[in-house]
């Protein structure tokens, strides 16, 4: 089960396969584990907490399931909203697979009109229409051997779709303008921000296709849901912006911060990230300060939120960190924080924090 993946590999297990699963795919993992691979040690196993920034507990579920996976060759459907991380997951998955020797290609379903998406997949011979030069393979064949991402695939038009199918279900191709289709071997990650069972019951959505794609469904969820994880993002963030731009950022006043954490962030990570680009680009001290922040933050009205609400966020996650740091020590929370510890009870009720709920927390 899912609870016993996550709970394993937090122990430090190495791997882990759900029943049924291929020889190949157990060979492949026991492989990795013991390094061998013709004698020669192997390279060193794909670092999940380095790829994917997270602390959240329902994105380390997803995680645990994206590790199980990666190892075996089934098709993958990441849902999720926009800018929630859903190419980032699926260059993982590849880059923790068997395949990652071979090949990731990507491309966004809906961002290429329907006349030039069928040459771009299955690519096309010379003549196979007006302006076809010279031939070209297409993706399908440029990710042989590796993975091929269709990014918003419920963005795909319907008589793309049951191409797509029959190339899924023969694992041949045939170029646009051939008569002769080539064998390939490609595993297929898919995504969409689209509720593709609602797009079957309108008639948009092919349901054999869905459920070709939809073997192992992976559900992102939003950065509104993963609260715990702004401050962990923004840090990430800001220190791989700062070393680009050349600049010496080491924080946020503790106003700016708040600010950030009491937005809303409906565009997810891809929108946190955009505004902690802008704030590290205009950055002239190495604490920002809110002023800053809120300059950053014009333009994105929606994600904006009151700054009572930001120094409520603020101070409850400030209130959390004191907590974990001293496991419920109320007395010594109380010191780090400079409060005497009436007034700090004072503000843990008001939060609705339980010092006993920290005293075995080892995060």
């Amino acid at each position: 089960s899912v609870a016993h993946a996550v709970d394993a590999l937090r122990r430090g297990v190495f791997g882990y396969l759900t029943k049924p699963f291929e020889a190949k795919a157990l060979l492949a993992e026991v492989s990795r584990a013991l390094g061998s691979g013709g004698g020669h040690r192997a390279a060193p196993a794909f670092d999940w907490s380095d790829a994917i920034i997270t602390r959240n507990a329902a994105m380390q579920t997803v995680l645990a399931e994206a590790r199980m996976v990666a190892a075996q060759d089934a098709s993958v459907l990441i849902n999720g909203p926009s800018g929630s991380g859903k190419e980032l997951l699926a260059q993982a998955i590849h880059h923790a697979s068997p395949r990652v020797s071979h090949p990731f290609v990507a491309i966004n379903c809906g961002a290429i009109p329907e006349n030039l998406l069928e040459s771009e997949l299955f690519g096309h011979v010379k003549g196979a229409f007006t302006g076809a030069a010279r031939d070209h393979k297409g993706l399908f064949a440029a990710a042989n051997g590796g993975t091929l991402f269709l990014d918003e695939i419920g963005d795909m038009p319907a008589a793309l779709q049951v191409k797509l199918l029959r190339v899924l279900q023969e694992r041949t191709v045939r170029p646009v303008g051939a008569l002769q289709a080539l064998p390939i071997d490609v595993r297929i990650v898919s995504a969409t921000h689209r509720d593709l069972e609602q797009e079957i019951a309108e008639g948009r959505f092919r349901q054999d296709l869905y459920y070709r794609l939809n073997v192992v469904n992976l559900a992102l969820p939003p950065l509104s849901a993963r609260v715990d994880d702004i401050p962990l993002l923004i840090r990430h963030f800001t220190t791989r912006l700062a070393e680009k731009y050349g600049k010496r950022v080491n924080g946020y006043a503790p106003d700016a911060m708040g600010l950030l954490l009491g937005c809303p962030w409906p565009g997810n990570v891809r929108q946190l990230l955009n505004v902690i680009e802008k704030v590290v680009a205009l950055a002239s001290s190495e604490i920002v300060p809110a002023a800053l922040v809120q300059r950053a933050l014009q333009g994105h009205a929606s994600a904006i939120s009151s700054l009572e609400e930001a120094r409520k966020t603020f101070e409850r996650d400030y209130l959390i960190r004191l907590l974990k740091v001293t496991r419920g020590n109320v007395t010594h929370a109380a010191r780090l924080a400079k409060r005497n510890r009436s007034d700090f009870y004072t503000l843990l009720r008001r939060h609705e924090l339980e010092p006993g709920d920290f005293k075995e927390n080892d995060d």
